[in-house]
This record gives structure tokens, C-alpha cells and sequence, in this order.
């Protein structure tokens, strides 16, 4: 009886998982497309780190507003979902891991499968827990972001006018380990951005918490039994995931630069990354740290932070709705 509630319990994880990460990747598609056009292009990407160097050659893009603009004007708003079905195939399933194994991981650390007991698990556990799922995700859905990467990167004219073809492509070039390239510099990411993200929350919701307490001892108001309102909560969370961001994004642009490492992108888009262009995601890091300074490993901050907010609201948000009523139907 025991076995058949951890089996319904995994499928509602998975099933909420894959429910909300496929709705969040599809309305924040966008603002990641112009991340990685960013984090992918080795020019500067503001129109001051250009006068500031005297450079006479123009970058691809220099701001947001002017990278939407370029990419409606040449692609069409298709192109703002360029990659979204390999990211789908990506998160979707990313997103059941992590919360199944998530779920898992902590009915073993606080010895019961109920949601509400998980609450009082030390934020130390809750670290582990978040990075070893988060570990496990993206072990399982790697070679989809690889691909979303390199279809959302490379532009018109296309390199790889389908999935498929790029998929072949990969393997003929590189073998089986291109369609992991860049996975190092993820691992060593996803790590600290969960344990920071989870740290991080935790401090901030014990912050805001001891705010309430202070504001109703002098207001004699009384509070929810968590005190804390859906508002804070979310912007406990949106401060701990911009924490998480601005800490990881270096390993993110490195991820990238491994992903499109040979992609003969049309010269409009500037210099390309060669094939073998790094070593290892060390001598990655130095090279992009002597090249293009400490703003080449935060290009894409702003869209990233940015669709941080949203995405994390609308997948939590999401998988809470989903699960609800799956609890609901299959009890």
C-alpha cells in the first residue's frame, strides 16, 4: 500500500513538473533567445564597451530593445521560439526530475512523504537536496539544451534547418560526447545556484518573517501561521533566484560558448567560437576574462534576470495548480 502512494506521489511530481516547466519555457522563450544571443556573441554587447575600446567594427547587438528589434526585422516573431521544441524536450522533462527527485530526496531526510512536514527540514538539507536533484535533471535532459542552444544561436541564414539535422550533425562531428559538451561548467553551476537559491530564500523568508512578527507586536495584528503573505513569498524567492543568477551567470556564458563551439553562424553575427576554441572551462573562463573583460562573463544578465522572475513564478505557480488537482482526480 506504502509502494503504491511513493508511486502515485512520483507520478503527480512528474506529471506537475512537466506540466509547468513546458508552460514557463514557452511564455519566457524570448527573453532566453536574446540571452544566449548574447552570451554567444564575442563582441561587446553595449554600445559604451564600444566607444570605451575604439572599436570600429559594430557588435550584432548592444541592448535589449535593439536586440528585439533586430531579430523581429530579420526573423519574424517565429524567431523569438527559435529552439523552444528541443527546450521543451529539455525542461519538460527536467522539471519532472527535479521535482520528483526533489520530493523524494526529502521525504527520506524528514522521514514522511507529507508536504507539510518537509517545511521544517533545516535549509542545510534543503542545499543538498535542491543541488542533487538539480544534478540528476540536468544529467537527464543535457543533450536537449545543447541542442536548444544551437538552434536558438545560430540566426538566418539556419545551420541546421530542423532539430534532426542538427542532432546528426553533432554526432558525426563530435561523437556521442558533443551532445554533452559544456556539461562540466552546468554541474559545477547547478551546485552553488541551488544551494544559494534554497540558502538564500530561507534567509530572506526568515528576515521578512521576523519583519511581521516586529510589525504585529506593535500593530497587534495577527498574522498567517506561516507570516508571511503569497506576495512576500514571491519576492523572497525573485531576490534569492537574482542572488543565485548574478553569482552562476559566468557559467552559464561558458556553458554556452562550449554548446556553439564550431557552428558556422552567417559573419553578420561577428566572430565565431572555433571548434576546440577552449581547453577545459578553466582556461574558458581565462580567456574570456582576458579578451572581453569581466563584462564578457555577465553578457545576458539583464534578459536573464529578467525572465528569472517570471519563469520561476509561472513554474511554481503551475506545478502547484497541477499537483492540486491531480491530487484531487486520483484520490
Amino acid at each position: 500500500m506504502e509502494e503504491t502512494g511513493q508511486l502515485k506521489r512520483a507520478f503527480i511530481d512528474a506529471t506537475a513538473g512537466l506540466i509547468a516547466g513546458g508552460i514557463s519555457r514557452t511564455v519566457t522563450s524570448p527573453l532566453d533567445v536574446i540571452k544566449i544571443r548574447f552570451q554567444v556573441q564575442l563582441e561587446p554587447t553595449t554600445s559604451w564597451a564600444l566607444v570605451r575600446k575604439n572599436l570600429s567594427q559594430p557588435s550584432k547587438y548592444t541592448g535589449m530593445l535593439q536586440a528585439t528589434r533586430d531579430i523581429f526585422r530579420e526573423e519574424g516573431l517565429p524567431g523569438f521560439w527559435r529552439g523552444n521544441v528541443p527546450a521543451l524536450l529539455m525542461v519538460m522533462p527536467y522539471t519532472a526530475i527535479q521535482f520528483t527527485v526533489l520530493h523524494q530526496l526529502k521525504t527520506f531526510a524528514a522521514g514522511s512523504s507529507k508536504t507539510g512536514d518537509h517545511i521544517h527540514l533545516s535549509p542545510y538539507l534543503s542545499y543538498i537536496s535542491g543541488a542533487l536533484a538539480g544534478c540528476a535533471a540536468t544529467v537527464g535532459s543535457y543533450p536537449f539544451d545543447l541542442l536548444r542552444t544551437l538552434l536558438a544561436s545560430q540566426g538566418e541564414p539556419k545551420v541546421y534547418p530542423t532539430m534532426r539535422t542538427a542532432l546528426v550533425e553533432i554526432v558525426k562531428t563530435r561523437g556521442f560526447r558533443g551532445l554533452y559538451a559544456g556539461l562540466s561548467p552546468t554541474l559545477v553551476e547547478i551546485i552553488p545556484y541551488a544551494g544559494l537559491q534554497f540558502g538564500t530564500y530561507d534567509t530572506f523568508k526568515r528576515w521578512t518573517m521576523a519583519w511581521n512578527q516586529y510589525r504585529s507586536s506593535n500593530t497587534n495584528l495577527h498574522s498567517r501561521e506561516d507570516g508571511l503573505s503569497s506576495f512576500q513569498l514571491f519576492l523572497c524567492g525573485l531576490a534569492a533566484g537574482t542572488c543565485a543568477k548574478l553569482v552562476c551567470h559566468p557559467l552559464d556564458v561558458v556553458k554556452k560558448r562550449f554548446q556553439i563551439e564550431g557552428l558556422q553562424r552567417h559573419p553578420r553575427y561577428g566572430a565565431r567560437v572555433e571548434h576546440r576554441a577552449y581547453r577545459n572551462m578553466f582556461d574558458a573562463l581565462r580567456r574570456i576574462l582576458q579578451r572581453e573583460g569581466w563584462a564578457g562573463l555577465y553578457k545576458g544578465i539583464v534578459p536573464s534576470t529578467v525572465k528569472a522572475a517570471p519563469a520561476g513564478a509561472v513554474t511554481f505557480v503551475a506545478y502547484e495548480y497541477t499537483s492540486d488537482w491531480l491530487e484531487s482526480a486520483l484520490t
